[in-house]
């Protein structure tokens, strides 16, 4: 059944190759979190093999941030983007023409990934009754920034608004500076928070799955035969192929719906996020 499906990929990225209209180009924002330098090391390899295979051109528009992604998404600059869970969310209830393709999986193999918290392992902090602490957070449409944090805290029995908090912008940063010492706390992807237990970081809590990071393409300008091809290209890309691509994108990807979203609405709805910290 791979062999035959490989086949029946293989003669669909033909016909749309010899099919496509001449001179389309797509319009792609990847991740804000990195420099622009290496995210287009990171995604120029997938981008390649989706123009080779589909007879079309993808020109890599990056921002600095999700907030700039989500403006040029909703004025139609955009033709596709990969976004996280609550920026994905943010951009729906924006633009009803946002439509998820794919979840890339992470390195345990799922489609899913959690939050943390992290604090230095010699700190022990008591999460049930946390005030007056610093709180490392990533950006106010992160996923793992105020939002999960803040759920995290309210699950043991306190609140972020009780403590100090700053947005730091990117995950590896929230990393370092508790390691620094300049934060008692902060919120992250887990993976991530992870690769910094050989600097003394360890999680004190964990959120439960949540959709991975997804291929979110504009219905409003991509048609469906083109969102149907990108979708089975990539569930489809062999191990060999991908194995060039960023860390984040080279272990296959699963077929993404609006409804994989429904567990992080539920939670968001119970939260107000700021867009600044409050010292």
């Amino acid at each position: 059944m791979m062999v035959l499906r490989g086949l029946a990929v293989s003669l669909a990225f033909a016909i749309a190759g010899l099919n496509a209209a001449h001179g389309e180009t797509l319009t792609f924002a990847p991740l804000p979190m990195e420099s622009p330098e290496t995210v287009v090391k990171q995604v120029k390899p997938m981008l390649n093999y989706l123009e080779k295979g589909l007879g079309v051109s993808i020109k890599i528009d990056y921002s600095s941030d999700y907030a700039e992604i989500l403006a040029k998404f909703e004025s139609g600059a955009l033709d596709l983007a990969y976004l996280g869970p609550l920026p994905y969310l943010t951009l729906r209830d924006r633009v009803a023409a946002a439509t998820p393709l794919v979840h890339f999986k992470e390195a345990s193999g799922s489609a899913t990934y959690t939050c943390a918290i992290v604090a230095p392992a010699d700190a022990k902090p008591d999460l049930a009754r946390l005030k007056g602490r610093k709180v490392a957070l990533t950006q106010p449409l992160s996923t793992c920034g105020y939002l999960s944090t803040d759920g995290l805290l309210r699950q043991a029995g306190s609140r972020l608004e009780d403590n100090l908090y700053r947005y730091l912008d990117k995950h590896d940063e929230v990393a370092l500076a508790v390691t620094r010492g300049e934060f008692d706390l902060g919120g992250l992807k887990t993976a991530i928070g992870k690769k910094y237990a050989h600097m003394g970081l360890v999680v004190v809590a964990e959120s439960g799955p949540l959709p991975g990071f997804a291929l979110v393409a504009n219905a409003k300008t991509v048609s469906p035969e083109r969102m149907a091809q990108l979708r089975d290209a990539l569930v489809a890309v062999d191990a060999e192929t991908a194995k060039g691509w960023g860390d984040n994108i080279r272990r296959g990807s699963v077929a993404a719906f609006d409804g994989d979203y429904d567990g992080l609405r539920r939670l968001r709805r119970t939260a107000s996020i700021p867009n600044n910290g409050n010292f």
